[in-house]
């Protein structure tokens, strides 16, 4: 009777055992140590102690995005373009054609915090949603970069997929009394609302590849002072506003998707997160046009008669800013309890 009672009780606990793998998302290795401490079957023959379940903690968010590797992507606002020309040489492979620098906040955040297995700086600028799965430049494509050991994925995107800078191109070069800047507007919105899909596809292929990472999508600044009165760089006070708006719609499109899709991890109990920085009003103050702005002004190589790309990127405090929202949001976490969990021995 005790023998049958006994195998009762191990086949439910069985059942239980692979119930709890299921909902969890453990790693199968997990199990022949269960089975081991809770069923007396599968225990290796120098013998871990019997009847002692191994512990099975929840990370915090801090946790998780340290438990691995920080993987930094996306375009010319990560890339640290405002603040390339400062480097003497290139930080890594292909910095001198991406443009990216020591400046940018990527060093800092790596910096703040001791990622397990290290740093990857692969931000590229002038990067669209789709180059980033692509390539540029001859790289291979940023997304190429993330694998299952990253922790932590930052990126900034959506700017060039809007055409932000040749719709700023199209507000300084028209003529003074032209309407030709806010007359883009249709065409914007268009190219705003087909970044979602697009989007959706970058979000889904990181999570593919990294699922157990916490993604952090960071917002665009808001360019110019909220009211402006005063004309700069050939842009009205309306133009300005106008631009604002523009930023402000992008920045609302990004938000969404990136919450929607982590509302989605979250309902299926998923490890990792995507969460969403929002940089509209970062540089409050210190918007282009103020005494210490922290976004770059147009500037112009009268050499060879050409914008500079540094024009209406951030300054090194405006970077230095965007690492401060960063830090912050890694220990804040998505406001909602991380599913990654870890398996102590007993």
């Amino acid at each position: 009777m005790d023998g049958a009672r006994r195998r009762i009780i191990q086949t439910s606990a069985a059942a239980a055992i692979g119930v709890a793998l299921a909902l969890l998302c453990l790693p199968l290795g997990v199990y022949p140590k269960l089975a081991c401490a809770v069923l007396d079957a599968g225990c290796p023959a120098d013998g871990e102690p019997r009847g002692r379940l191994p512990q099975v903690t929840r990370l915090t968010a801090v946790e998780v995005a340290q438990s691995g590797s920080y993987v930094a992507l996306g375009d010319s606002y990560s890339s640290g373009e405002g603040v390339y020309f400062l480097d003497k040489e290139p930080v890594n492979d292909g910095a001198d054609r991406c443009h990216r620098a020591t400046g940018s906040y990527v060093p800092l955040v790596a910096q703040a915090y001791r990622f397990g297995g290290g740093t990857a700086f692969y931000a590229c600028s002038g990067a669209t949603s789709r180059q980033l799965l692509s390539g540029q430049y001859g790289q291979q494509p940023q997304i190429s970069r993330v694998g299952p050991d990253a922790s932590l994925v930052t990126l900034s995107i959506g700017g060039n997929d809007a055409g932000f800078t040749k719709v700023l191109t199209g507000c300084i070069v028209k003529l003074p009394w032209s309407a030709a800047c806010v007359d883009q507007d249709a065409a914007v919105a268009r190219r705003i609302e087909q970044l979602r899909p697009s989007m959706l596809q970058v979000l889904g292929e990181l999570r593919a590849r990294a699922p157990n990472a916490r993604i952090i999508v960071l917002g665009y600044p808001r360019p110019f002072p909220k009211e402006p009165v005063e004309d700069v760089d050939n842009l009205t006070a309306e133009d300005q506003r106008w631009l604002n708006g523009v930023t402000r719609r992008l920045n609302d499109v990004v938000g969404s998707v990136a919450a929607e899709f982590d509302r989605a991890i979250a309902a299926f109990g998923g490890p990792g997160s995507v969460e969403y920085v929002d940089a509209y009003e970062a540089f409050t103050g210190h918007e282009v046009g103020r005494p210490q702005p922290y976004l770059n002004g147009l500037h112009v190589d009268m050499e060879e008669l050409k914008v500079d790309a540094r024009s209406y990127h951030p300054t090194g405090e405006g970077y230095r800013r965007f690492a401060d929202l960063i830090t912050k949001q890694i220990a804040a976490g998505p406001g909602r309890p991380m599913n990654n969990f870890q398996l102590a021995t007993p």
